[in-house]
């Protein structure tokens, strides 16, 4: 798929599989970002961590203990180390995995049947600061992405908690769509997200339902809302209801068929 193709559900918001489809299968495997795919995914979303060798890597967790079978924190660990690891038996679904790897989900979803966009989030604090951004930026430019030509063809999104995570994306990749992320109105419905130049806010759902109004609020200045985690039927039904865009799920599948049902 090209870059110009345009992602779109109309009226009604897109599902982003939220580390894949992850509560049948292991998080951040690819197998679980497959089943996604396959099960009508409009996104997906991962979080990504420097290895010790600044490879790029699909891990949420600071350590490694909960998703592997192994132990140590991520950032002390080579990519090559972390190879070494199964990343897939550890959940009730799952069977051996290895570690993804940024460049092998973002090499998937853009060759995928149909376009699919790629949410990206940046965690901090972290060891190495800002070089995941720089490293983020550099791959996104390898894979001719990182420049759309406008927000709604985009194929990637960088999202983070982080302002100057997101600022920095901004600064260096000004036409690349960004969602600053919080639990909190005050971080989402005014200067913070004006400040870091975000495209978009990421409430969580029951941020979302304590300030149902920071939806029109966002879109007063522009900006798209991306809610997470939406694995209820009522969320996703509320979600819809207030005009959120973009809804981050452990279950896309599910999800897709609560919206056929949602006037």
């Amino acid at each position: 798929m090209t870059n110009g193709e345009q992602i779109s559900r109309s009226g009604k918001p897109a599902v982003v599989a939220h580390r894949g489809a992850s509560e049948d299968l292991p998080e951040h495997t690819i197998g679980a970002y497959e089943r996604a795919l396959a099960e009508g995914a409009d996104g997906l979303e991962c979080d990504v961590r420097l290895t010790s060798d600044h490879e790029l890597v699909c891990i949420h967790d600071r350590t490694v203990d909960r998703t592997s079978d192994g132990t140590g924190v991520v950032s002390e660990m080579s990519l090559a180390q972390l190879r070494e690891l199964d990343f897939g038996s550890w959940h009730p679904g799952g069977k051996q995995a290895s570690v993804l790897t940024l460049r092998e989900l973002l090499t998937l979803t853009l060759d995928w049947r149909r376009p699919v966009r790629l949410f990206v989030e940046t965690k901090h604090p972290v060891r190495y600061g800002s070089l995941v951004e720089q490293k983020l930026l550099a791959m996104l430019h390898e894979f001719g992405v990182a420049s759309p030509p406008s927000a709604d063809h985009s194929r990637a999104v960088v999202i983070s908690f982080s302002s100057a995570g997101v600022w920095r994306i901004r600064r260096h990749a000004p036409m690349l769509p960004t969602i600053l992320l919080g639990e909190t109105a005050r971080v989402l419905g005014g200067s913070a997200a004006t400040a870091a130049g975000a495209t978009g806010i990421g409430p969580s759902v029951e941020t979302l339902r304590q300030y149902p109004d920071l939806v029109d609020r966002a879109a007063a200045s522009g900006r798209v809302t991306y809610c997470w985690t939406v694995d209820e039927l009522s969320d996703v039904q509320f979600c819809a209801d207030r005009g959120v865009r973009w809804v981050a799920t452990n279950r896309p599948a599910k999800v897709r068929d609560w919206l056929v049902t949602i006037d």
